[in-house]
């Protein structure tokens, strides 16, 4: 009776069967649609081939040295030499081979991010309608938990490092979309009426002033898109994916503390590498 008069079973008698209806979505898009997300899986499958047998092909010791130039470059001869000795130090680790194929996964899933990302932000910036309705997409894009894109990827993309990477790309790309739009809408706005008094195209004020003014805004989305694929990159692992997230789950499985350890560890180390030097390619830009 006073369960009844206070509604203690309110809940348990009257539940919305939302998870059915996902999972009868999902099941309509795997039996009606399949072949669609085949096509979209091959330029993500043809770029992570290629940048995975490239990083693969070229031999650990010219890598390094590469690595080296590419972050003095971008952030200053400490960062190089820190890359050199933290990216030296996994493959002392035993860990060269996964350390390249979980590199490979992140740079192609930011290649894509950026391809879409940039050109949705942009869109964003030109009107607030538009940014509205991205808005509470990129926030169930950007707060779902990264396990729960797991399972609609495995049904629609079957298991995998491609599979891995798709997820990847969803799970990351938000920053990306909001950094950009933000960057662009702080351009001032007498610099861009400068522009148009002076006869320049909305072509030529988008490539010409916003876009390398709102740059160092661009690149911190850029940074946090690159951070959200490595650690998606790592869970990844559980739908048959490659890379350092393989030793981290297996020494979890196995209780293997050492292997799982030493997983963790390269995962922050290349972290860290990726982290200073895209900051280095911020500061010149901010520079710039």
């Amino acid at each position: 009776m006073l369960s009844e008069l206070f509604g203690y079973q309110l809940f348990d008698n009257h539940t919305i069967p939302l998870r059915d209806w996902i999972a009868a979505a999902v099941n309509w898009l795997y039996t009606n649609h399949r072949p669609f997300f085949q096509t979209i899986k091959m330029p993500v499958e043809w770029l992570l081939n290629g940048i995975n047998l490239g990083l693969h092909g070229v031999p650990p010791l010219p890598m390094l040295v590469a690595i080296f130039l590419l972050a003095w470059w971008a952030a200053g001869w400490r960062i190089g030499v820190f890359a050199l000795v933290a990216l030296g130090f996994v493959g002392f680790l035993g860990l060269w081979g996964d350390t390249m194929t979980t590199l490979a996964m992140v740079i192609s899933a930011v290649v894509f991010c950026v391809i879409v990302g940039v050109p949705l932000g942009i869109l964003a910036s030109r009107s607030d309608g538009f940014a509205a309705f991205l808005r509470p997409i990129l926030d169930v894009m950007q707060t779902t938990p990264a396990f729960v894109y797991l399972v609609p990827v495995v049904m629609l993309f079957s298991i995998g490092t491609v599979a891995g990477v798709i997820a990847t790309i969803v799970f990351s790309m938000p920053p990306l979309i909001r950094l950009t739009n933000l960057g662009i809408r702080q351009v001032q706005v007498d610099v861009v009426e400068a522009a148009t008094a002076f006869g320049s195209s909305p072509r030529e004020i988008l490539l010409k002033v916003q876009m390398p003014l709102a740059l160092p805004t661009i690149m911190a989305g850029l940074n946090q898109t690159i951070m959200l694929s490595l650690s998606m990159v790592v869970i990844a692992a559980l739908i048959g994916a490659g890379g350092l997230g393989l030793p981290v789950f297996e020494g979890l499985n196995s209780l293997k503390t050492g292997l799982a350890g030493i997983g963790g560890l390269a995962i922050v180390l290349l972290a860290m590498v990726l982290d200073r030097v895209t900051q280095g390619l911020g500061e010149q830009g901010r520079r710039g």
